[in-house]
C-alpha cells in the first residue's frame, strides 16, 4: 500500500494533529511533543536483519520481541530510524505518534512460515487474518500476519475470522485501541497485585 496512505490513516484514525503552541506562535524544537516519541535507536538503512538482536524489547510496552516473534513487527521510517515492536498495536502507536515521519518499509512477521522464529516480510506481501479465535496479542481481536494467501485461508478456515490488507488490519488495531489499552491497564494491574500478595506472604 502507499505509504502516504499509512500516514493519513494513522493520523486520521488517531485523531493527532502537528503540534502547535496556542495563539498561533511556532512551535519549538525543544518542545515535548512530537520530540520526545522519536524513536531511540540509531538510523540503520539494514535493520530488518537481526531484528531481534537489535530490537529485543519494545519501546511501548517493554514486551520481549523473541517471546512474541510470531506477532512482531518493524517500521523503518524514510531517515532510516527503525522501531521494532511486539505487534501491531505497538506499530499503530508508532505510526500515530511519528506522523512526521514516512514509513519507508513496514515488516511483520510471517505466520506461514514453519520456522522456530518466523521471518518478516513487507506488510504489502502479507494478508491479514482479522478477528479469529488465535489469541490476540496486545488486543481482544487478533490480527495475525500470512506471507500466504492460501496459509491465511486455511487459518480461516480452521479459526474464523476475515481475510484483509495491511490498511484494514491497522484500521482495526486504531479501532481497538480503547478497548485494548484498558484490557492491559487491567491485566497489568491483577499481576501488580498479585505480585504484591506473595511478597506479603
Amino acid at each position: 500500500m502507499n505509504r502516504r496512505d499509512v500516514l493519513k490513516l494513522s493520523l486520521a484514525t488517531a485523531g493527532l494533529a502537528a503540534a502547535t503552541t496556542a495563539h498561533g506562535q511556532q512551535s519549538c524544537a525543544t518542545d515535548g511533543t512530537p520530540a520526545q516519541f522519536i524513536p531511540k535507536k540509531a538510523a540503520d538503512p539494514k535493520a530488518h536483519e537481526n531484528d531481534l538482536e537489535k530490537f529485543p524489547k519494545c519501546p511501548y510496552c517493554g514486551m520481549d520481541r523473541r517471546q512474541y516473534h510470531h506477532s512482531r513487527m518493524l517500521i523503518q521510517y524514510s531517515d532510516d530510524l527503525p522501531d521494532g515492536v511486539c505487534s501491531l498495536h505497538c506499530a499503530a502507536i508508532s505510526l500515530a505518534v511519528n506522523v512526521d515521519r514516512e514509513p519507508k518499509t513496514i515488516w511483520v512477521a510471517d505466520n506461514a512460515s514453519t520456522a522456530e522464529i518466523k521471518p518478516l516480510i513487507d506488510v504489502d506481501q502479507a494478508t491479514f487474518l482479522i478477528g479469529s479465535q488465535i489469541k490476540g496479542v496486545m488486543s481482544k481481536r487478533s490480527k495475525v500476519a500470512y506471507g500466504s494467501e492460501a496459509a491465511a485461508k486455511a487459518a480461516m478456515a480452521a479459526n474464523g475470522g476475515e481475510l484483509g490488507r495491511f490498511d484494514q488490519a491497522l484500521l482495526a488495531a486504531y479501532t481497538d485501541m480503547s478497548q485494548d489499552v484498558s484490557m492491559i491497564r487491567k491485566v497489568r494491574e491483577e499481576r501488580r497485585q498479585r505480585a504484591a500478595t506473595q511478597r506479603q506472604g
